[in-house]
């Protein structure tokens, strides 16, 4: 049986930097597909928005085998942003989401400043309501975290992006970098609308046995619990640093969890690596945050924004 949030009189709806949702909660990408398999459980059209998983301008094949492993309280990737290109994604991915009536988001990907431009000039007349341009993917040789890793590089790759379209333009930094409020500062002057963090923390599992790597990459992104402390103060940082609205995650399981977020300064979140575990976990993290607002006597989420008390 599909569920849906619970009927609420709290006001749930926040504005992503010109992004309307009609909840606070959207997912990581790449933990959520394009939303089919996880629409057998839950009503994609209820959630705030469906961020789709990385796409480039032609297929990529993806990171040798084997690029998942478990760890103490998360997990380790080195998926490598396969995917089998735009074309395929306007062709069955897009359509589809229209069709059941969900809020868009695509995850942008490159191996160039161009081809990030590209992807976007592709998907201008798709049924698509906002970017989320990937700099921050630790799991690949070109592109990804070696974009976002440079203040300079981050400012001309969403300039390029910000001159490609009037959508909502999301920039989603890496953790992986000594002052993420300096990337954060160049995606603004850059031109983004709003940005996303925390991406995957570079990672690394052992096997003591054959004295080998678990992945075959040797590293790979950390996500799931582990990486919330990381990742809340990431977003308090950014959220003192820009004026921009965050999409915050890391960690993220269930209403308080996004609740913390939302305190520390994020205007919406995005539910990962739970989604793994849990195929409902973006509906009971709607549920949480509504439940905490009626039982805190808040009437509209968007009175938690950024009011963490220090």
């Amino acid at each position: 049986m599909q569920r849906s949030p619970k009927p609420t009189s709290v006001n749930l709806e926040v504005n992503l930097g010109g992004l309307s949702m009609k909840n606070p909660v959207t997912v990581g990408s790449g933990t959520f597909g394009a939303g089919r398999e996880y629409h057998d459980f839950l009503d994609v059209a209820t959630l705030g928005a469906v961020t789709t998983k990385g796409v480039s301008l032609y297929g990529w094949e993806g990171n040798a085998s084997p690029r998942i492993a478990e760890t103490p309280s998360g997990m380790l990737n080195s998926i490598g942003l396969q995917n089998p290109g735009v074309e395929h994604l306007k062709a069955d991915e897009l359509p589809w989401l229209a069709s059941v009536g969900a809020t868009t988001i695509v995850n942008v990907s490159g191996h160039s400043f161009e081809e990030y431009q590209a992807v976007i000039e592709a998907l201008e007349e798709a049924p698509v309501a906002a970017y989320e341009l990937n700099v921050s993917c630790p799991n690949v040789d070109a592109g990804g975290m070696t974009v976002g890793c440079n203040p300079q590089s981050v400012e001309s790759v969403v300039s390029l992006c910000r001159q490609a379209t009037k959508r909502p333009l999301i920039v989603k930094l890496t953790p992986n970098v000594i002052d993420i409020t300096e990337i954060a500062r160049a995606a603004e002057a850059g031109g983004a609308d709003s940005l996303s963090l925390i991406n995957t923390l570079l990672g690394m599992a052992v096997d003591a046995k054959r004295r080998k790597p678990l992945l075959a990459r040797g590293v790979g992104g950390l996500s799931g619990p582990a990486v919330k402390p990381v990742a809340l103060r990431m977003v308090w940082e950014v959220s003192r640093a820009v004026d921009l609205p965050i999409l915050g995650m890391g960690g993220i399981s269930n209403g308080t969890d996004a609740v913390e977020f939302m305190l520390a300064g994020a205007t919406a979140v995005a539910v990962g690596a739970a989604n793994f575990v849990n195929p409902c976990a973006t509906i009971d993290v709607i549920d949480g945050i509504a439940e905490y607002c009626e039982a805190q006597g808040v009437a509209d989420v968007n009175e938690l924004i950024g009011a963490l008390e220090c």
